[in-house]
């Protein structure tokens, strides 16, 4: 048989067969492994649904002038993404798109004269002149969004599945009334009972503690007594000659104005106030409304919108750029026509103009002269820098090297690694210098370290004194008091536990009560709402609502412990919750279908395989992308 198969291995049908099983693997193989890397990499894919870094960071790019607009301020990415909004929006957008890929292959598909009815109602795309719809003007106003007329439709599109998904799961279902009856029952309940309070002098005298418990305690509380590792350190300061403000020459004042004078003048700046409505119809209303007299407050009450107060604001801060060009096309005064914003239609009244002013010389000398004075500081900081390190490069010890640059060495206090004082107060000191001082060894000296803002240091570490229990001489007198205060709580809750217990064996509460002297409270029809609970306490309601006819509770109180017990329960009078319940029924009925809807929607990302990455979604913002971990899918 060996034989035989060495002979075959030497034949050509040998090597055509080696060929084919080549052919097989690259085929195979591949399809696997290399021709997954081609194409463009997506940062949601959902089925047949996908979103890559450009769309990404376009529709991210809507997010963030939305939020500009809202905070009547410029926002960065870098903003949002330390808010982590990008992680947010991305797991919104994973869940959506994994919904409408289900949605469309479940047969959830909007018909075509519906997205042309809904295009035909904006008049941005109509001609001014002619009335008549323009596709030059169409394609003009989405592009100025950032938008291609494919891009609109299919947006469109995916919000009229929606809707109509929601108006579905909405039209087809309602709270049972049993929801709203228990609700109204529990509302309108009310509870008989009986309490008592003992308090820390019904626990009797505790005896000063000894030292032998004073120890104990010590140990029992070591994590929470033992102090923290602090470290002692000598800091060399660069900082220039004190009174040494370098002159400033009038050259260099015209060459820096030069320089800035675009970014030095003062844009012009508008104060208006801005109502989104959901359709044009609304915003129409709004308009008429604004420019007949009525507030904004007023007009905003009427329709349901919340208005949006922009003060002293430039071009450049207004998010949408449909609305900046409506505002700043406005007379004081006067109310614009809706404008087809990234969010509905808004309408925008301009209050007042603040005009702009041109940047001059001598309006910015005092301005340029500090910040050129501010670098010059820095400047003869950093040469006493060099001047350092030099000499540390040439041997001299740290102390020597320091005289010679014309550095400070600062003895400071101990400190811990969160910069913390023995007494518990900071130390005034920037971050990176705990973070050095915790990177040497005794004795260790560091290299210069740059703490920004021109700031330079390096540090010799002293001492360290290692973490340790205090010794019962440095904290005899507050430990006495937190022993004497476990010794209590610790009596008062033995003490009621077994008077509860002598009530819960068939001991009148009231006998129990005179035995250790407390005054009993009895109480008829309490009800479960805020003035109750300001008048007898959180802890008697809990205690009343908490437990079933007849049984015992024990409560914190106000200044002890509660012993009561709960004589009668009385149901709600159905004239008075009957009513309650129907009115609560639709607020339960929304609330239930948001969160049907909501996990409706997961659910068909999820059976659509949805998921995203994180890193591209960064990369498409133009940031480094995190550590590398695998897609997340919709959760």
């Amino acid at each position: 048989m060996i034989t035989a198969f060495r002979a075959f291995s030497r034949s050509k049908w040998a090597a055509a067969l080696l060929v084919l099983i080549a052919i097989s693997f690259v085929i195979v193989g591949a399809r696997m492994d290399v021709f997954a890397n081609l194409g463009p990499k997506h940062v949601i894919d959902a089925g047949d649904r996908s979103m890559n870094e450009a769309e990404f960071s376009a529709a991210f790019g809507r997010v963030r002038e939305n939020i500009q607009q809202q905070a009547g301020r410029p926002v960065t990415n870098e903003d949002l993404i330390a808010e982590n909004i990008h992680v947010r929006f991305l797991e919104s957008q994973t869940e959506q798109l994994g919904f409408l890929n289900w949605a469309w292959k479940a047969g959830i598909r909007p018909g075509k004269e519906l997205i042309v009815k809904q295009i035909r109602q904006i008049p941005a795309f109509f001609n001014s002149v002619t009335g008549q719809f323009d596709q030059k003007a169409y394609e003009s106003a989405l592009a100025q969004q950032n938008l291609t007329p494919a891009m609109l439709e299919q947006d469109l599109r995916d919000q009229y599945a929606t809707e109509h998904f929601n108006a579905a799961v909405f039209a087809g279902a309602r709270a049972p009334r049993i929801y709203g009856a228990l609700l109204a029952g529990a509302a309108f309940e009310s509870r008989d009972g009986r309490w008592f309070e003992i308090t820390p002098a019904m626990a009797g005298d505790i005896p000063a503690p000894t030292d032998a418990q004073l120890n104990a305690f010590i140990q029992e509380n070591a994590a929470r007594l033992r102090a923290p590792e602090f470290r002692m350190a000598s800091v060399v300061l660069f900082s220039p000659e004190p009174g040494a403000a370098p002159a400033v020459s009038e050259e260099r004042i015209r060459e820096r104005f030069e320089f800035k004078k675009d970014s030095l003048g003062k844009p012009e700046t508008r104060t208006f106030v801005t109502l989104t409505a959901p359709s044009r119809d609304a915003a129409q209303k709004i308009a008429a409304a604004l420019r007949a007299g009525q507030s904004p407050v007023d007009v905003g009450r009427a329709n349901s919108i919340q208005p949006a107060q922009f003060d002293a604001t430039p071009r450049s801060a207004v998010g949408d750029a449909a609305t900046a060009a409506a505002v700043f096309g406005l007379q004081p005064g006067q109310v614009s026509d809706p404008v087809q914003a990234g969010v509905g239609f808004a309408v925008a009244k301009l209050t007042a103009v603040q005009p702009g002013q041109p940047a001059s010389l001598e309006g910015s000398r005092e301005q340029i002269i500090q910040e050129l004075r501010a670098e010059d500081i820095k400047g003869q900081t950093y040469a006493k820098v060099e001047k350092y390190e030099a000499a540390r490069t040439a041997g001299k010890s740290l102390a020597d090297a320091a005289r010679e640059a014309g550095a400070r060495i600062v003895d400071l206090p101990p400190f811990t690694q969160d910069g913390k004082l023995p007494n518990g107060q900071p130390l005034n000191a920037p971050p990176q210098l705990f973070e050095t001082a915790w990177s040497l060894t005794k004795g260790g000296e560091s290299d210069v370290v740059d703490a920004g803002q021109g700031q330079y240091f390096a540090v010799r570490l002293n001492d360290i004194r290692p973490s340790a229990l205090p010794t019962l001489a440095e904290v005899r007198e507050p430990l006495a008091a937190q022993w004497r205060q476990r010794e209590i709580s610790r009596r008062l809750a033995a003490k009621a536990e077994e008077l509860a217990g002598r009530v819960r064996q068939g001991q009148d509460i009231a006998a129990v009560a005179r035995s250790v002297n407390a005054p009993l409270t009895v109480r008829t029809g309490v009800v479960r709402d805020q003035a109750t609970q300001e008048a007898l306490g959180q802890g008697v309601l809990q205690g009343l609502f908490g437990q079933s006819k007849g049984q015992v509770f024990s409560q914190p109180g106000q200044g002890g412990v509660l012993i009561g017990r709960v004589d009668d329960i009385h149901a709600a009078n159905p004239a008075v919750a009957g009513p309650l319940a129907e009115q609560a029924r639709p607020r339960i009925t929304q609330e239930i279908v948001q969160a049907m809807v909501q996990t409706e929607m997961a659910a068909a990302a999820k059976r659509s395989k949805a998921k995203h990455d994180v890193g591209l979604a960064r990369q498409a913002l133009g940031l480094s992308a995190e550590p590398t971990a695998p897609a997340a899918p919709a959760q």
